[in-house]
Formats: C-alpha cells, structure tokens, sequence
C-alpha cells in the first residue's frame, strides 16, 4: 500500500510535471493567437484618417490628391476624410456603370447635382447606391462608413483623373498597414506632389509652345498614379501672369494641365464660366478662340480651354480640344484678368498695353 500510494504520488508529479511544460511551450501560441483577434478587432469598428488634397503656402501649387490614395480596412469600418485645400473637391463613390454625373447643374453655378445632392456625413457605401460629399473646402470632413467586403474606388467630382482605392476585408482578416503608415504616407506622397508642381512652375513659360510672339501658360500640370489610382501635381497660376506689350500686339493663353480646366476672364465675372462657346468669340483658322479688346472696362470670357480625357475605348471620338485663347490688345492701358474658377485661390494676371 505504501509502494502503490508512493507511485500515485510521483505519477501526480509527473503529470504535473508534463502539464507545467506544456502551459510554457503554450503560452507564446496562445499570446500569438490573443494579438492575433485583437488585431482583427471582431465587433469592433475603426475610423480610419485620409487627406483630401495639399497645397503649397500661397496656394499656388496644389496636389490633386486623395492621401492615401489606397486604404485597406475591416468590414464595419470607417473612413474619415479631411479637405486639406481651399481648392474644391468631392469625396464620392458611384456604381459601377453609373454615368458620373457633373459637378453643378449649370456649369460652375447651380445645384450641386450629386447622387442627387449630398448624401449625410457619415453615410454608408456598399456599392448599390450612390455616395458622395458636397464639395469640400479647407477643414471640412466626411466620413463613409463600409458594411460589405470589396473593392471600391474613390473619385473626385471637381477632378478628373483623381481617384482613390478603399479594400474592405473581412473582419478576422489581417490588414497589411495601421493608420500610422497611411499617415507617413500621405506626408511623403503630398511632399512628392508639391515638389513635382514646384519643378513644373519653373518648366511652365519654356513648354507653353506658343504660336504668338507673347505667350502666357495658363496653368500646368502632370499626371502621376499608383496601384490605387491617379494624382496630378499642379500650378494653378498664369506663369508670365504680367504681360507688357504694346497696342496691336496678340497675347496667346495655353492650358498646360491636362483635365484641368482654365479660364482667361477679363472685366465682369461671368455667372456660368463654362458656356459651350462663348457668344461672339470667332476662332482663328488653326481652331483658336481670338477676340479683340479695346477698353480695360471690356468684359471677355474664354469659355474653359483645357484638355480633358477623351481617348476612352467604346467613347465616340469628340473634336479638337480648346487648349489656346488669344485676344489683341487695340489701345494703351492695364488689362486685369482672372481664371474664373481658381480665382479664389490666386489665379490672376495682367497684361499691360503700351502706346
């Protein structure tokens, strides 16, 4: 008796023995397996942090951009968006196949068309229904809120060519990055934009090409992309913006920017400043809008000139783009005129008319 109480007493031992060893060599694995569900965070939701657009100090540089432009989040989760620019911008995403509607109802005044019109802050995206902001200025926010696993894509309505991509993944899938990431990101990546549009300023009068004696470029721009979508670096400024010539003398406007649009208004800002064609305007024989001006107190609108995205597959092919304005000057004096779309954020220039 002795013998078998002594037996059961090291088999106790041993067995707690072989337990202790086991909850040791278990531990990391069961620790593993702890992070590993707190970081798929099951029923619970995150909003996560973007930029929409940056600019440079005098706003003359703006980098058309959703930063990041690619997220990766859990299904529940939100995204909150932050308008970094006085430049106007929409956080929107459509149906797949839905025409993209355009910005206002009557070129750049009346309602904002929209989904129709804006959909709440903090509205929710699946897909099957139209979402979108109103458009964004500096400091405002909007968040959008994704229920369903997928992919889907972020556009601009103010801007073709800046798009974004949201991949919302199940919950108990591990997400490749943490909001930290994004945010070194989006440093980098409006770092990046903004230097592009610096370099592009200095290249701006050099590959304005102009046909005429006196060119200005009215605003440049190139298009960059990365396996989420598409950002352009651009100057929203009339490089030569102070123009001296002399009575009889044509000055040439060329939009550099492509899908960015550009107006030369001189006196009255027009209500609409993207009339089909401007009334009385004739065009040269090359196709280039050329009006005459000959009192400061004349009010001339270019229409928009610029150069939008029309090489599409199944799209029918459109005419020539108005990239080009010219106006001749007929008397002496200072002719002030502006971009009626960027104008709040210092799009302006002068042409100064000797006898």
């Amino acid at each position: 008796m002795k013998y078998s109480a002594l037996g059961k007493t090291r088999e106790g031992e041993n067995m707690r023995n072989i337990w202790n060893s086991l909850s040791k060599a278990a531990a990391p694995i069961a620790a593993a397996a702890i992070l590993a569900l707190a970081a798929a965070k099951p029923g619970h939701a995150d909003t996560w942090n973007a930029a929409v657009g940056a600019q440079s100090a005098d706003k003359g540089k703006q980098a058309l951009a959703f930063l990041s432009n690619e997220l990766w989040i859990h299904v529940g989760d939100g995204i909150r968006w932050t308008a970094a620019t006085d430049e106007l911008h929409t956080v929107t995403f459509l149906k797949t196949g839905q025409i993209r509607p355009p910005l206002f109802a009557a070129g750049n005044s009346g309602p904002f068309v929209g989904c129709p019109n804006a959909t709440p802050d903090g509205s929710s995206f699946d897909g099957s229904t139209c979402v979108t902001s109103a458009p964004l200025t500096i400091g405002q926010t909007y968040t959008v809120h994704f229920p369903t696993a997928g992919n889907y894509k972020l556009v601009c309505l103010v801007h073709l060519r800046m798009t974004g991509a949201v991949h919302v993944l199940p919950t108990l899938q591990q997400l490749p990055h943490d909001q930290d990431f994004y945010d070194r990101q989006a440093v980098q990546d409006k770092a990046e934009l903004l230097w592009g549009a610096f370099v592009l300023e200095g290249l701006g009068n050099a590959v304005a090409e102009p046909s005429s004696a006196h060119g200005v470029t009215a605003g440049i721009a190139d298009i960059t992309a990365t396996g989420g979508g598409s950002s352009t670096a651009s100057v929203m400024r009339f490089l030569g913006a102070t123009m001296v010539v002399r009575v009889g003398d044509t000055v040439e406007w060329t939009n550099r920017a492509p899908a960015i649009f550009h107006t030369i208004t001189f006196g009255t800002e027009p209500t609409n400043a993207f009339p089909p064609f401007p009334q009385g305007l004739p065009t040269d024989p090359d196709g280039v809008r050329h009006t005459v001006i000959s009192s400061p107190n004349q009010s001339v609108n270019s229409g928009v000139i610029g150069s939008p995205n029309q090489e599409t597959v199944g799209a029918p092919q459109l005419s020539l783009d108005f990239t080009r304005f010219r106006v001749t000057f007929t008397s002496p004096g200072t002719f002030n005129y502006i971009c009626a779309l960027h104008d709040q954020i210092g799009m302006k220039g002068t042409v100064i008319v000797h006898p």
